[in-house]
């Protein structure tokens, strides 16, 4: 296996083997629950229940605050390891940590699940979504479960926050998604943030990534074990699922990670893929495999809301805004945007244009370039190469 490969499924599958060291953080997930609370559209969810975790030590007057936001498919894990045996450390653990560029010496570090995370079926996450029970009905809510928004994960966080007495964060922070709800930070309690950083992220990608969005549910709806999202209880549609994290998957890399990690080699060894359909080339069956690992652990109607979420997306809209125009004027955070040029989900020129959009209000904007083989997952895999430029960011 290769190291691009390697990388690619920490973000999608998990697939690597231990790297224990004796620096690992480990860290303690602890759930954060609500008796109840209203979205964004005005619908109830009660009995509201995320998974967190934090690194570093809050300070006497709670001011070293930093707040970290999941991509899509992800989870709070976004540094550390819960044990020394674990496979993985945390997404971020490269930038998270003692004396890094998120110096947990400094920083508390925060970082929770969203409602409707991806991945239902991981023990260690903790979520609400329609895979949970209505305490109305006994029943899992199915497609019942209100329509959230990036808002609403934003409206759970500030709770959390909030619940630990901290009344403003020194920055927040994510990848993808995760700079979605950074930007709906900034834009909805603008008095309450110092600091965003955007990461892999545009606050308006317009019609392009609403259908691209489309195209990633599409396998899960024409799945007839989806069956209209009843299905709890019986066979999931995990086949659907499975080529929907496929497609994610591979838009979120680039060509020049799939030239060097696999070229033109057959799946195996002897199977000209010339010489019948089902030989086939070894980025498929990885592809495949890799999908396969993740929708294991995943639920299909959370990744339909998921995607909704992300299609009906306007920073702001927790006060109010209509428009991502309308949002965007409310920031006033310093902040840092990183992007890769080669982004095939958040194309550089929608991340240029956010960052244009908040520099002429005033609010101070600076911009970095990740770089990478790996397209979007640049920002999630390859972040080391900017501690000295989020470090500055961080101390300003």
């Amino acid at each position: 296996m290769t190291r691009f490969f390697a990388l690619v499924l920490v973000f999608i599958a998990g697939l690597l083997p231990n790297f224990a060291r004796a620096d690992d953080m480990i860290v303690e997930k602890r759930v954060f629950e609500l008796p109840e609370m209203t979205t964004v559209s005005g619908k109830v969810i009660k009995n509201v229940k995320i998974g967190w975790e934090a690194y570093g030590t809050l300070n006497a007057d709670k001011s070293n605050v930093i707040l970290v936001a999941h991509f899509f498919s992800g989870t709070s894990h976004a540094a550390g390891k819960y044990a020394a045996s674990d496979r993985l450390p945390g997404y971020w653990d490269a930038i998270i940590g003692p004396g890094k560029a998120i110096d947990t010496n400094k920083y508390y570090v925060i970082s929770s699940d969203t409602l409707v995370n991806l991945n239902v079926g991981d023990p260690r996450v903790t979520t609400t979504g329609p895979a949970s029970i209505d305490p109305d009905t006994g029943k899992p809510y199915g497609m019942r479960f209100p329509l959230v928004t990036i808002g609403d994960f934003v409206k759970v966080q500030k709770a959390l926050v909030e619940s630990l007495g901290v009344t403003k964060l020194h920055a927040v922070m994510g990848p993808s998604m995760g700079g979605l709800q950074t930007y709906e930070w900034a834009a909805s309690y603008p008095d309450m943030v110092e600091r965003i950083m955007p990461v892999i992220s545009a606050a308006d990608p317009g019609p392009w990534l609403t259908a691209w969005l489309n195209v990633w549910a599409a396998p899960i709806l024409v799945d007839p074990k989806w069956n209209n999202g009843d299905y709890y209880g019986k066979e999931a549609p995990l086949e659907g699922l499975k080529q929907a994290l496929k497609i994610v998957s591979l838009q979120a890399n680039d060509a020049p990670w799939a030239e060097k990690s696999f070229g033109d080699a057959w799946a195996e060894e002897g199977k000209d893929p010339l010489r019948a359909y089902d030989n086939r080339f070894k980025i498929e069956a990885a592809l495949d495999a890799a999908a396969g690992a993740r929708a294991a652990l995943a639920d299909a109607n959370h990744f339909l809301y998921l995607v909704k979420a992300n299609q009906t997306f306007v920073p702001g809209a927790g006060a109010g805004a209509k428009t991502a125009a309308e949002g965007l004027r409310r920031i006033k955070a310093k902040t840092l945007i990183i992007y890769s040029s080669d982004d095939r989900v958040f194309l550089a020129p929608w991340i240029q244009a956010t960052a244009e959009a908040i520099r002429a209000n005033g609010a101070p904007v600076d911009v970095a370039e990740v770089k990478g083989p790996m397209g979007h997952l640049n920002g999630v895999a390859l972040m080391a190469p900017l501690t000295p430029k989020i470090s500055e960011f961080l101390e300003k």
